[in-house]
């Protein structure tokens, strides 16, 4: 498994995760409602939270205390993963292209 596949991958229960984020549990209950993050799940359907979405709810809390409301923040995050894919475009584009020769 890949650093980025570990990263991915659910470890963490729901009050594990808030203790390590500093909010409660209701709150992280309310962003999955909100489609702010949505956290693995076990066969039994309990939430699993991985490394990336610890990332996204420290995200969060950054974001409410400039003063965003949650419709505001799914945007912003929204908008960020826009920029990086388009920042990965971009850069495979860049690796991919051949220098120009001039003659």
């Amino acid at each position: 498994m890949g650093q980025a596949e570990d990263r991915r991958r659910g470890v963490y229960a729901i009050s594990v995760a808030a203790e390590l984020v500093g909010t409660g549990q209701q709150n992280l209950r309310l962003y999955e409602r909100r489609g702010l993050l949505e956290p693995g799940r076990t066969l039994g359907g309990t939430r699993q939270y991985s490394e990336d979405d610890l990332v996204t709810l420290r995200r969060i809390g950054e974001l409410l205390d400039l003063g965003l409301n949650l419709a505001g923040i799914r945007m912003v995050l929204l908008l960020e993963a826009d920029n990086r894919r388009l920042e990965g475009e971009l850069k495979a584009a860049s690796a991919s292209r051949s220098p120009v020769r001039r003659g």
